[in-house]
């Protein structure tokens, strides 16, 4: 009697939130009452998360099963798994959220065999294809244990609230990167003043890069929202930008983009389109001005991610 106090003791500090969760007790611990019970679960049901970035390649994850009892398991015990999508529907169903079925996901472990005398087994899967997804959408992938069974055949029942593994998998800002900048600022009256440097474009949120300078003049940010409106350059089909020049101690506007290329008439490009991205190129074109008293002062530059 000592031991398996003992022994219940111990499986309880090491999976603490796991019992409370099991549907025979909500909100208990591993009471009298389940004494000899035998529960295939995940063992974090929890909402997890693992960011990707927008490139290609499998994106590998693992997770913890566990076969919730109050003494280890006499017999090996086979753990299938399946993926889930209607998971995916009940979780946002539960929590009022909006995530999507992440599309391209496979079990690298579609069984999994709990050796006798354990209790945990790590199964694996993949995620891929990030590049050619909306990074302002959610998804989430969902992996559920769709059956258990002893060596002698014997059923295991499965946890019914903790049999998935949920996976959210935002997809980082695809335009965030470093960029050759070149091109020039014109300040009216003066000589043209050329820009060519090496800049960093960070994320502001899924659909908009920040930059620091304004062609070579670096006390202004420029914030550059990628839309879905679409113009065609040079054959390619490019996605048109909103580029707005802000202060960056306040946030604020401190000019806008033009509607038609405006600059140094020396340094006219072969194509005048502006404020656009080019995908094939990985491209910004942007052509912009801020407000002074003294002249707004202009901006192009080609923008050219390394």
């Amino acid at each position: 009697m000592k031991n398996k106090v003992i022994l219940t003791l111990s499986f309880l500090a090491g999976i603490f939130l796991l019992n409370s969760c099991l549907k025979d007790d909500i909100g208990e611990y591993w009471k009298d009452d389940l004494a000899g019970k035998m529960y295939a679960t995940v063992a974090v049901p929890t909402l997890q998360q693992l960011a990707l970035k927008p490139v290609t390649g499998e994106v590998p994850f693992t997770f913890l099963v566990n076969i919730a009892t109050d003494a280890l398991p006499t017999e090996d015990i086979t753990v299938n798994f399946t993926i889930d999508p209607a998971a995916v529907t009940s979780y946002n169903t539960n929590f009022k959220k909006s995530y999507k079925p992440f599309p391209t996901v496979s079990m690298v472990t579609t069984s999994l065999v709990i050796k006798a005398g354990t209790r945990n087994g790590y199964a694996s899967g993949k995620v891929w294809g990030a590049e050619a997804l909306n990074a302002c959408d959610n998804f989430m992938a969902a992996i559920s244990i769709s059956s258990a069974k002893t060596a002698s055949g014997i059923d295991v029942p499965v946890g019914g609230n903790m049999k998935s593994y949920l996976l959210a998998l935002p997809i980082s800002n695809p335009y965030a990167a470093d960029y050759n900048t070149v091109g020039y600022r014109i300040r009216p009256g003066n000589p043209t003043e050329p820009i060519a440097a090496v800049q960093t474009f960070s994320t502001y949120d899924c659909k908009t890069v920040r930059k620091t300078g304004f062609g070579n003049y670096g006390a202004f940010d420029i914030m550059i929202e990628i839309t879905a409106n679409t113009v065609v350059v040079g054959g390619t089909t490019c996605f048109k930008v909103i580029a707005t020049p802000i202060d960056p101690t306040t946030g604020a506007s401190v000019g806008g983009m033009f509607d038609v290329w405006t600059g140094d008439a020396a340094q006219v490009p072969a194509d005048k389109t502006i404020n656009y991205y080019n995908p094939a190129k990985k491209q910004f074109v942007l052509n912009c001005y801020y407000i002074s008293s003294a002249g707004n002062r202009i901006m192009y530059e080609v923008n050219t991610r390394l």
